[in-house]
């Protein structure tokens, strides 16, 4: 997917923006404006050119960086997080949710299991598994040398440890849902109906064992949380207060490859070495973490003043494609822009969605016109170059076996989209349309900040529904608000009708825990009971034949191009400039290169000439 994520990792994601709109439309369209791309000449270093329209692919870029000398002992680096915005700093991947705290917490953090290229969970990872011949219960063991930071075992009653917390009723964390209802005896522990959780059993200082009510196919592809807690610091905290605790918020602790040294709230983390690692000793001796703000993150890279980053405004790499001490490294994102619904509220006491069917954006013709009057595919052209494209469905092209590419979605048509809000009673009075019964109708619309075309592309999506006779107002809102207000904390904003955001949707295809009744990241709470019978049979047994489980999510697909309770704007390539003293490094998943080899040719970093 996010804010917000689970073990699948389901992640809003914080956009990088452009500049100033200028003219351009196609197809049938109106005459709202959007930027012309920048007419760079053509790249000629072999493998990132423009085509004549200013176009990038990519197809281009390789994931995996190409190693220039001999790796040095030692060295620091400096890793930018590129944002507008503070970190929230919930630096545990059992009460986090947000991208720029993940990107901390990536450092120091990571799974317990590994998983591949085709995001199937291998044995190559601080632990291994074993599977049941019904496929319900999963026996783990951790590796004797996995240690917490503080030099103490990473046990089975931490892993144990984190679900339980997960599934206390004051947990506060926004993992609990299907992933965890799927383990025996979890609810009944979660209503107070039992101690412990009767289908987790602690069979060893290392090993654990887990029994699943049902064996789904996303079991071995993210479903199963792999995230330990350590018990001897967090077990005798009210499980209320932990993640608001010193040991998440200032002095976190994991067994990864890099520990925390020290934290400027928001801002910085200094990360040293950790000579404990269960892979082998890192080859650096520090990573520098620091907020870098995408207005300045070109000039901090020529300078050498940051070797890596977490991400690269596509808006600006047309005119920084042949920066001389930089390799670009890029990967289809596992990832989508979207514009979302308000259709109803978080039920807390419930801890389901409650759709609302007097909700103001409840028509889908109202939504079906909205999407109609919007076109995604210049925006994707116009805004980042070809380096983000036009997206139909909710499933990505990250996920090629589940992904619908004959679905076409709904096509950019503003003639279409005034017949239907025409013909569903949404007439004109004045500039504006009303509601079908006569009454004012006002959409608030909400976006987040970001770089240099926040604004400008909310606008852009403000105008084009302005000229189909919609009265939309734009508010822009700081990342962590943004989310905070769409209902990240189950607290929905009742101000805010439409939103546009992001997710990355993880390792697992399976959308339950961005769509699914009881999935608190299901931010329009949207529900259906044709949505129910898909989700469901998605992780079914019968979805253990491939081709069956292609048939449901296809299915699904279109359900929510008929239903639209968001619909998706563009999927997103991953950009990142890598100083060319930085060794074995890899974006993307399932490359099998690891933090703890990372290193450098020299002490300093190369400086663009």
């Amino acid at each position: 997917m996010k804010k917000r994520f689970s073990s699948k990792t389901l992640l809003p994601l914080l956009f990088a923006f452009m500049i100033v709109l200028s003219a351009c439309t196609s197809g049938k369209g109106n005459d709202v404006t959007l930027p012309s791309p920048t007419n760079t000449p053509n790249q000629t270093d072999g493998n990132k050119k423009q085509t004549e329209e200013g176009l990038y692919s990519i197809e281009d870029f390789s994931n995996v960086k190409t190693n220039e000398g001999e790796p040095i002992k030692g060295g620091t680096i400096t890793y930018g997080l590129v944002t507008d915005t503070a970190f929230e700093g919930i630096l545990n991947y059992n009460f986090s949710s947000g991208i720029p705290d993940a990107k901390v917490l990536e450092w120091f953090d990571e799974s317990l299991l590994t998983w591949d290229k085709n995001y199937v969970f291998t044995n190559d990872g601080a632990a291994t598994y074993e599977v049941s011949e019904d496929g319900r219960t999963f026996t783990f063991t951790i590796r004797d040398n996995v240690n917490w930071h503080d030099g103490k075992p990473v046990t089975a009653e931490d892993w144990e440890f984190a679900h339980e917390v997960i599934a206390h009723k004051d947990y506060d964390g926004p993992r609990y849902g299907a992933d965890f209802t799927n383990i025996e005896g979890l609810v009944e522990y979660r209503e107070g109906k039992a101690d412990k959780i009767s289908g987790i059993k602690v069979l060893s200082d290392k090993k654990l064992q887990i029994t699943y009510i049902k064996s789904t196919p996303s079991l071995l592809t993210g479903s199963i949380w792999t995230y330990p807690l350590a018990k001897h610091i967090f077990g005798n905290m009210e499980v209320a207060k932990m993640s608001s605790s010193s040991a998440v918020r200032e002095k976190p602790i994991s067994f990864g490859a890099f520990k925390v040294e020290s934290i400027v709230p928001g801002e910085s983390v200094v990360f040293a070495k950790n000579p404990d690692y269960w892979r082998g000793e890192p080859h650096l001796d520090k990573v520098v973490l620091k907020v870098i703000n995408p207005t300045t993150i070109v000039q901090q890279l020529k300078s050498g003043g940051v070797d890596l980053v977490d991400s690269f405004p596509i808006d600006q790499f047309p005119d920084n494609a042949d920066m001389s001490n930089v390799e670009y490294l890029g990967v289809v994102d596992r990832a989508y822009t979207y514009i979302g619904f308000k259709l109803g509220k978080w039920d807390e006491a419930n801890k389901v969605v409650a759709p609302d069917p007097n909700a103001k954006m409840a028509d889908v013709n109202l939504r079906r016109a909205m999407w109609h009057a919007v076109d995604n595919d210049q925006v994707g052209k116009r805004f980042y170059h070809g380096l983000r494209w036009n997206a139909t469905t909710l499933i990505p092209p990250s996920h090629p076996e589940f992904h619908d590419a004959s679905n076409p979605g709904i096509a950019y048509d503003v003639e279409k989209a005034n017949q239907i809000l025409d013909e569903a009673g949404y007439k004109k009075n004045g500039e504006f349309r009303t509601k079908p019964d006569g009454s004012e109708l006002v959409i608030n619309f909400i976006s987040m900040t970001g770089g240099d075309i926040a604004e400008p592309l909310a606008r852009y999506y403000v105008q084009s529904w302005n000229a189909i006779g919609l009265n939309v107002n734009l508010e822009l809102a700081e990342f962590n608000s943004f989310y905070d207000r769409v209902g990240n904390n189950g607290k929905d904003d009742p101000n805010v009708d439409v939103y546009m955001g992001a997710w990355s949707v993880g390792i697992d295809v399976d959308p339950t825990g961005l769509y699914g009744r009881d999935a608190l990241f299901n931010f329009p709470r949207y529900a259906s009971e044709e949505n129910d019978r898909l989700l469901t049979e998605g992780v079914s047994e019968k979805a253990f034949d491939v081709a069956t489980r292609q048939a449901i999510y296809k299915e699904w697909q279109q359900l929510m191009v008929n239903e639209i309770p968001v619909f998706p704007t563009l999927y997103r390539s991953e950009i990142v400039p890598v100083n060319k003293r930085i060794l074995n490094y890899a974006i993307g998943d399932g490359t099998g290169i690891y933090l703890h080899e990372l290193a450098v040719s020299q002490d300093k970093p190369f400086v663009a000439e």
